[in-house]
């Protein structure tokens, strides 16, 4: 059975949603048959500038934006995860197309962490080519790979965007967003049980 989860890697519950979704994925007595595919979805495709995420997040809600950020960073810490806010904000193009680099390579899901890690815990600007890159090297991926996609600005471009067109097709209306065996959808960064309940659900729709 296939789960394609759409995500982003600037996105805080995409980032608890994972790990609460590879709970469950670890408890499932079929979990070895199981395929995760992360596609690709921007939160902000129309970003140009870097900005310090608080910045942002206060223009947007107004001064509760720090308070809201901690209690995300509560709950990361509940899950084991780092959780810095003063991280930056940018564009994630380029991140999802070496995301597609890494799926090429079968180490996809290696890039996904490393890229929530360094955003996350480490408030590493992953919008940056150079970060990018090293993150990339840290993945698995070589340096001359990475770096040849990043200098090619239609390698993978327009795989990222099929992706997004197609969650927009599925409905989704935000991220993450969990497509299990082409069956049921899931939105959000929801409780480990609702993921639970989810696979048993989709692997017996599939039987």
């Amino acid at each position: 059975m296939q789960v394609e989860i759409w995500s982003d890697v600037v996105c805080p519950w995409c980032y608890l949603g994972k790990a609460r979704f590879e709970k469950a994925l670890a408890g499932f007595a079929h979990r070895d048959e199981v395929t995760v595919v992360y596609r690709s979805f921007e939160l902000d495709p129309g970003k140009v500038r870097t900005e310090p995420l608080l910045d942002m997040l206060t223009a947007k809600y107004g001064p509760q934006a720090a308070e809201m950020e901690q209690r995300v960073a509560g709950l990361a810490a509940e899950e084991g995860l780092g959780y810095r806010t003063d991280r930056e904000i940018g564009n994630t193009f380029d991140a999802h197309r070496l995301l597609h680099l890494a799926r090429e390579k079968g180490l996809e899901g290696e890039m996904v962490s490393a890229l929530f890690r360094a955003n996350f815990a480490e408030a590493r600007a992953v919008f940056d080519a150079g970060v990018l890159v090293e993150v990339a090297v840290e993945a698995g991926l070589s340096q001359e790979s990475a770096e040849a996609v990043l200098g090619d600005p239609e390698r993978y471009a327009e795989a990222v965007r099929a992706e997004e067109r197609e969650a927009v097709e599925l409905g989704a209306g935000g991220v993450p967003f969990f497509v299990l065996g082409r069956r049921f959808g899931v939105s959000g960064g929801q409780s480990v049980e609702v993921f639970e309940k989810a696979l048993e659900r989709a692997w017996e729709a599939s039987a």
